[in-house]
């Protein structure tokens, strides 16, 4: 049977595992950094993520213990810096997970922001679990009706038959594409690890990878200081 319509958690699913993949990316990072690159990705056109929504979400990783918040002194201002926990890592593997192997051919916003952080995992692992989509997503397909017309459904108004048409055609669009990428990684035309394209020169994350290890600096010599104190 065809899976269900999207619950109506599902945004909210979508925002945590972007949230959580983009401080994985990125961490130390600021909140304001993570806003700029989920922003760049256009979140607020297919996953309904606003501004407001992404420092709130992160208040709610570090509320439930799937984050750390650093208050550091970054010159002359203040600044929250964002880490994982190893309960954050945790769960940004399972819903990344979740979001590749389960398929819902009415909507795509899981795998969609989950594709986008595919490079945090390795190749062989990455292969594995966009295999195993391709085959639940053709397992769904064969019992999709293809070929059908209004005249196949009587009692069912002509126009929702032709939206059964369109979903079918995305599905089988995914699956061919699902085909091709996994095709690419395999033969090495893909490479999935970060770190394999080098943005240019005037790319914000150059500037993230700066303060990126002036952060982590900051953070350790904190730690130091605090575990001197404690002694």
């Amino acid at each position: 049977m065809i899976l269900d319509l999207p619950s109506s958690d599902m945004g909210a699913t979508t925002t945590r595992l972007l949230l959580l993949g983009a401080v994985a990316l990125f961490e130390p990072v600021n909140g304001y950094q993570i806003r700029r690159e989920l922003m760049s990705w256009q979140v607020d056109q297919w996953a309904n993520v606003n501004p407001g929504s992404i420092y709130h979400g992160l208040g709610s990783l570090v509320s439930t213990g799937l984050a750390v918040r650093h208050d550091l002194t970054d010159g002359s201002r203040e600044v929250a810096v964002y880490e994982l926990t190893g309960s954050g890592r945790a769960e940004f593997e399972r819903l990344l997970t979740e979001a590749i192997v389960t398929v819902n051919v009415f909507d795509r916003r899981d795998f969609h922001a989950a594709f986008g952080l595919v490079p945090l995992l390795e190749t062989s692992r990455a292969a594995e679990l966009l295999q195993r989509r391709h085959d639940a997503l053709a397992a769904e397909l064969s019992e999709f009706p293809v070929d059908t017309t209004p005249a196949d459904f009587p009692h069912v108004p002509p126009h929702a038959v032709r939206g059964m048409q369109l979903w079918g055609a995305e599905a089988r669009a995914e699956l061919g594409w699902l085909s091709e990428v996994l095709d690419d990684v395999r033969d090495g035309r893909l490479e999935l690890r970060p770190h394999t394209w080098t943005p240019p020169a005037d790319d914000p994350g150059h500037q993230m990878t700066a303060d990126r290890e002036r952060y982590r600096a900051m953070i350790e010599g904190t730690e130091q200081r605090r575990g001197a104190t404690s002694q």
